[in-house]
């Protein structure tokens, strides 16, 4: 009797064992599904984001300097552009190429979830530590691209000149980029070494 309980509560465990981990795999795919998803969201956002900064910026400087006032975003540029054209191309520059980078970022994220080639079941792939390199290099581009038009920015103030916020100008947060890229790329460290290892043991094997 006490083997025969015994091993109902054997067979009670490993059942919900197996279903708990099937209820696992079902989650874990349908949260890349709504990853992906809310990649492509993003993705299209700072796509109309820089679209829209470049263009703006064009047809301040070519076709009507009135739009300055009414920036992308509403962000009031006409003093910046009163002072100087030259330092309003500087600071739609930096937002432009701000813009850009995050736009590359999404772009490769929705690439790799896209990529039928990958394998999970082994991440520490050559193509997964390239993928996160590249997203560390354009983490660390964004970095510097916002500290810098935000130091301009400054510096603009500094000279009498009102300019909108940082925030509103999309050149804040350059040390959460930064802490990013750091991040990221201690990461393409530890996959770098789980390459080595993996290599290893299939050589031994």
């Amino acid at each position: 009797m006490y083997i025969y309980c015994l091993s109902i509560n054997i067979y009670l465990y490993l059942h919900r064992r197996s279903k708990i981990k099937a209820i696992m795999t079902i989650t874990t795919k349908q949260v890349l599904k709504v990853l992906h998803v809310l990649s492509w969201i993003i993705f299209i956002g700072v796509c109309i984001e820089a679209g829209g900064s470049i263009f703006s910026a064009f047809y301040t400087l070519v076709i009507n300097s009135y739009n300055a006032r009414t920036f992308w975003v509403g962000n009031d540029l006409s003093a910046l552009y009163a002072f100087d054209r030259g330092h309003f191309f500087a600071v739609t520059l930096f937002t432009s190429i701000a813009s850009v980078l995050k736009a590359c970022i999404f772009y490769l994220v929705i690439k790799i979830l896209n990529d039928k080639n990958l394998n999970l079941s082994q991440p520490f792939s050559t193509e997964m530590r390239r993928f996160i390199i590249t997203i560390c290099c354009l983490a660390f581009g964004i970095g510097l691209f916002t500290a810098g038009g935000a130091n301009y920015t400054d510096w603009l103030v500094k000279q009498g000149i009102n300019m909108p916020d940082t925030q509103h100008l999309r050149l804040g947060g350059a040390d959460v980029w930064f802490l990013m890229s750091v991040t990221l790329f201690i990461i393409a460290q530890i996959f770098k070494r789980g390459i080595e290892i993996q290599s290893e043991n299939e050589l031994t094997v």
